[in-house]
């Protein structure tokens, strides 16, 4: 396939996401009002320390979301390759086998636990061919199977390997190879390389990137580092206590980080040049679910915050002073208050 170009046209689009764990009073809200477009050929980073609401969201989409999670409002839309488009929550059990692996596949967080431990390798890559692709031979499934681990940098001698008889990376590899079988449209990755050294997770983002690039396919990935979104992804959306609060393209969220929790993460992790500073991070710790503060869910963290943010909630809009397409949810770039000279920054600065 020749490389493929970014374009605007949406394969996703999530408007207003609600979800719930448990129901009536012992229910918290763990998504509010979350909406995301992802284009064809892009990578969307979502980021966010754990319990921010990340793979809560995912697996919502999906239509993979356990029990007691609940949604409770919004719609998830999906555009297929034929040009149709399916409202994934009100799709029926059919309409969902047919889309998943085959347009909208996963990768889940933790490879090890994930692969079936008492099935060869070979089984595992080949039972997504045998149920959408019935026409293929067992000889035609076995040399799909031997081309996915090639393509991911195995050799076709593991196929008859079981998953402990592997590496996390290789596993994790496996893993990729199992979503990208059918060649869907969508590949969503939670922390797909979390467990695993550095080299390892360079290894396998670097070829992630070039499947990417040869294959088309548009990518959300999950993670709470945002320094490697900042390396693999085109659009970022932080989240924090199940809100977007901002949602910006890379390189813009680097440079001139608009919402002060972004800004917090960005200076969570030290730059490899220049000048030593001393690493400030997040006071605090996120809320818990059941006992959400008032106003702004970040503010008892936050160092700029204002009495205006302990009392309401801020709406994710686009920055009084930004002309770009980002957004961001905070009371101090609605162009009624003083910004803070951290959270004024201009495009091209550095932090």
């Amino acid at each position: 396939m020749t490389t493929a170009t970014r374009t605007r046209e949406p394969v996703l689009e999530i408007r207003d996401l609600c979800v719930d764990y448990g129901v009536g009073e012992h229910g918290v809200r763990a998504i509010t009002d979350a909406t995301l477009t992802l284009h064809r050929g892009e990578v969307l980073g979502l980021a966010g320390e754990s319990g921010s609401g990340k793979s809560t969201l995912a697996y919502a989409v999906t239509r993979l979301l356990r029990a007691p999670g609940v949604i409770t409002g919004g719609e998830a839309v999906f555009h297929t390759r034929d040009g149709e488009a399916v409202d994934l929550f009100g799709a029926d059990a059919a309409t969902l086998r047919r889309i998943r692996w085959d347009q909208l596949s996963v990768v889940f967080q933790s490879a090890l636990h994930a692969l079936n431990p008492v099935a060869r390798i070979d089984v595992q890559l080949t039972d997504a061919l045998k149920a959408h692709r019935a026409h293929m031979t067992a000889d035609q499934r076995r040399e799909r199977a031997a081309e996915l681990l090639r393509l991911v940098g195995i050799n076709e001698d593991r196929l008859r390997s079981y998953p402990h008889e592997l590496s996390g990376g290789m596993r994790q590899r496996v893993m990729i190879a199992m979503a990208l079988a059918l060649e869907p449209q969508v590949v969503i990755m939670d922390e797909p390389t979390t467990a695993l050294d550095v080299v390892t997770q360079r290894e396998i983002l670097e070829e992630l990137l070039q499947l990417k690039d040869r294959l088309g396919f548009a990518v959300i990935f999950i993670t709470h580092d945002l320094s490697l979104l900042l390396e693999l992804a085109d659009t970022i959306a932080i989240m924090y206590a199940g809100r977007l609060v901002e949602l910006a393209d890379a390189g813009e969220l680097f440079h001139a980080p608009r919402h002060p929790y972004s800004y917090g993460l960005l200076n969570s992790f030290p730059a490899l040049h220049g000048e030593r500073v001393r690493m400030e991070g997040i006071p605090g710790s996120p809320p818990a679910l059941s006992a959400m503060p008032s106003g702004c869910a970040f503010h008892p963290r936050c160092p700029f915050a204002i009495e205006r943010c302990r009392r309401e909630t801020p709406e994710l809009a686009v920055p009084a002073a930004d002309l770009s397409s980002r957004v961001a949810a905070c009371h101090l770039q609605d162009g009624l208050e003083t910004v803070p000279a951290p959270l004024a920054r201009a495009l091209g600065s550095t932090l």
